[in-house]
């Protein structure tokens, strides 16, 4: 592969695929300058962004290490976790969604999927995907991971109570949703978000970078609902997975931190915020 190789997406945005210069084999996707997944396709268990190894943690924290699951993508990149679930969970049954078909193809030609992987793509958008997904998948999906991003920001229809209650009813008995969110200075979009969650799931959970919880700068937060309560033994390990400095938030800890923040819905959801030109630098 080139040092660099791009195509302009149906939407206008700008797609490249970069090597990643100081680690043989893994590669970078940028889209409209915002860095969206890093693959090594030598070592798909291997993690590099910060919120996505959080995702990973939280992802290996359910049932037990290498036990294949049914899991739900909104929202493709690179397919980065896609790709991790296959090898650290042989025989996971896998679907993602992605609205830019062009994307998924142009990843697919340079990163290919690893041979033999049961994972299905679906084309659309991602709340509207869901009512398409078989009936079969109703109460069945294990993990759902909501990374979904319109260039910068997350879109204001998947941030709502109705759509988790979508999302709610795909997931078996036990079953979590990882989201992934970003927000700047004061956290009013991500605490709603956690406020959601709590009205939607029977759990919640925050975990970052300890100065983005304490609101210092733009980054990304990850949050953890279950359909059930979450096991204890989760926090501990997921705030000793790092990567580090690291804050976990759970409980009465969360509520404080929620702050009375308001719950979003469809009438009231807003997207998030934008970065500031300065927290991306990319070539």
């Amino acid at each position: 592969m080139a040092d660099r190789i791009e195509t302009r997406l149906a939407n206008g945005m700008l797609a490249h695929i970069t090597e990643d210069r100081w680690q043989a084999g893994a590669y970078e996707l940028v889209v409209d300058g915002t860095p969206q997944s890093h693959v090594d396709l030598d070592n798909p268990s291997r993690l590099f962004f910060e919120y996505v190894q959080r995702i990973g943690h939280v992802i290996d924290a359910w049932g037990e290490p290498g036990q294949p699951v049914t899991a739900l993508h909104l929202g493709a990149g690179a397919m980065t976790l896609p790709r991790y679930i296959h090898a650290t969970r042989p025989g996971s049954r896998q679907q993602v969604v992605e609205l830019e078909r062009e994307l998924v193809d142009f990843v697919r030609a340079h990163l290919p999927l690893p041979k033999g992987a049961s994972i299905r793509v679906r084309y659309g958008d991602a709340r509207e995907t869901l009512a398409q997904l078989p009936a079969g998948l109703r109460g069945q999906v294990d993990i759902v991971v909501v990374d979904v991003f319109g260039g910068a920001r997350i879109p204001a229809h998947v941030t709502s109570v109705e759509f988790y209650e979508e999302v709610r009813a795909l997931l078996a008995p036990g079953g979590i949703v990882a989201v992934n969110i970003a927000d700047g200075p004061g956290l009013a979009f991500a605490r709603a978000q956690a406020a959601t969650l709590r009205y939607v799931f029977a759990d919640v959970i925050a975990l970052a970078e300890s100065g983005v919880l304490k609101s210092r700068r733009f980054g990304n937060v990850v949050m953890a609902a279950g359909v059930d309560t979450l096991p204890t033994a989760w926090l501990p390990r997921l705030l000793a997975g790092g990567p580090h400095p690291a804050s976990v938030l759970g409980g009465d800890e969360l509520t404080k931190w929620i702050a009375g923040a308001p719950v979003a819905t469809d009438a009231t959801a807003v997207p998030s915020p934008p970065p500031s030109k300065s927290v991306f630098s990319t070539r």
